[in-house]
């Protein structure tokens, strides 16, 4: 059993139907009980009735975004009220009831704000570190460009273009290695955060760390594992094109290249909560992957629209950062402006990477917390919306009514 309060116990399937250890909240005495707490002007029978846990009966209907569920009035606030329902608690950053897309990003936000030492310590220390392995890559191992003839033959094109892209994929593989390593580490840590800040606790970096160190390398499996199966798909869809080596063959590589694109974009949506998964359940990659689609399936579209809508706030937020520095970049490097200008290519120098570079990093640390953080409460509402996980949450977290603490963030596990 896995006692750390709100996460499933590894290899179990609370979607299909979960045991019925979930504690109910407090139920009014009886007659010989102790004097009850429930005001005596109750609703007419089958009005209203406590929440049960998952798979103790017929389940009661979930309250839609924006009404209170999940157990008695607290005073922990939240949003929700309505007709005869109590506001949901929200010990943390997040109510704890069926989430929007906007509640989301906003306890994302929140974390950051709650949380800023922790979180800026760890995403701050990781761009750093990945931008100057970054930097070096660039002003050392960067090969030079391939140089397309314009009068080439399509075949011929086809050809240049295939070692053009080539170059590229070898020109980024120590970019992509280093932002997956950075990737694995904010990861990692931040999804401890989140699920601690659901809870309205602290935690410390060192505390985060010692938390997240021993799920590192079923993480890093799982982080190699969707790239590779992502390369997989575009290959199925453009080798085909690649071997006819024509016009017909170029043509066929870019409807094979949109229908993979396409189904890379499914998978990778599909998949999208494994980590959190692997993280807060102690799944391995396997099972991890298998339990992010139980919870997306039939909630993708919601899943697709809440995670384009982060990486839109994400892309906006680092050009408004990244799109200044550059520029004084430009200005400050008289080789790249003039290589700009003159449309030769820029050749920019130390200066103007090291500046970029500022800008980069700003930008990682502040929306680093903002992507892993939506990740994580997409998880945590697709399990309130199908497993009652807020009635766990809430005794976890302390909530009046729904039973004592009796394992805490840091309890071991049978």
């Amino acid at each position: 059993m896995n006692d750390t309060p709100g996460w499933a116990s590894p290899g179990s399937a609370p979607s299909d139907g979960q045991d019925a250890t979930v504690p109910r909240p407090a139920e009014p005495a009886d007659d010989t009980g102790s004097p009850s707490k429930w005001s005596s002007a109750q609703p007419p029978p089958g009005q209203w009735s406590p929440p049960s846990a998952p798979g103790a009966g017929p389940a009661t209907p979930r309250p839609a975004p924006g009404w209170g569920g999940g157990g008695p009035a607290q005073g922990g606030g939240g949003q929700g009220g309505g007709w005869g329902r109590p506001p949901a608690a929200k010990p943390g950053v997040i109510p704890l009831r069926p989430l929007g897309g906007l509640e989301i990003l906003d306890g994302a936000v929140s974390t950051l704000r709650a949380h800023w030492r922790t979180v800026l310590g760890v995403t701050i220390a990781v761009a750093v570190v990945s931008q100057i392995g970054d930097i070096l890559v660039q002003r050392y191992l960067l090969p030079e460009p391939v140089e397309a003839d314009p009068n080439a033959s399509p075949s011929e094109a086809l050809r240049q273009a295939g070692d053009a892209a080539q170059s590229s994929l070898l020109g980024l593989a120590p970019s992509l290695a280093i932002t997956l390593i950075g990737t694995l580490f904010t990861t990692a840590v931040l999804t401890v955060v989140v699920s601690r800040s659901v809870l309205g606790r602290t935690v410390t970096l060192s505390e985060a760390w010692a938390e997240a160190r021993p799920r590192l390398p079923q993480l890093l499996g799982l982080t190699l594992l969707l790239p590779l199966m992502s390369a997989a798909v575009m290959a199925v869809g453009i080798v085909p094109g690649l071997v006819l080596g024509s016009a017909a063959g170029v043509a066929l590589s870019l409807l094979g290249g949109l229908a993979a694109f396409v189904v890379i974009v499914w998978l990778m949506v599909r998949f999208s909560l494994a980590s959190p998964a692997l993280m807060l359940e102690r799944q391995g990659v396997l099972a991890s992957i298998r339990r992010s689609a139980k919870l997306v399936n039939g909630a993708w579209w919601r899943t697709f629209g809440v995670l384009a809508l982060t990486m839109l706030l994400t892309f906006l937020v680092s050009m408004v950062i990244a799109v200044p520095f550059a520029i004084v970049a430009a200005a400050v490097d008289s080789d790249g402006l003039s290589g700009l200008i003159s449309n030769t290519g820029p050749d920019f120098g130390w200066p103007s990477l090291i500046i970029t570079g500022i800008g980069t990093v700003i930008a990682s640390a502040l929306t680093y917390p903002i992507s892993a953080g939506v990740t994580v409460l997409l998880y945590v509402d697709q399990r309130i919306r199908r497993e009652a996980l807020d009635l766990e949450l809430a005794r976890a977290a302390g909530v009046p009514g729904y039973g004592s603490d009796r394992s805490g963030p840091d309890a071991s596990r049978d």
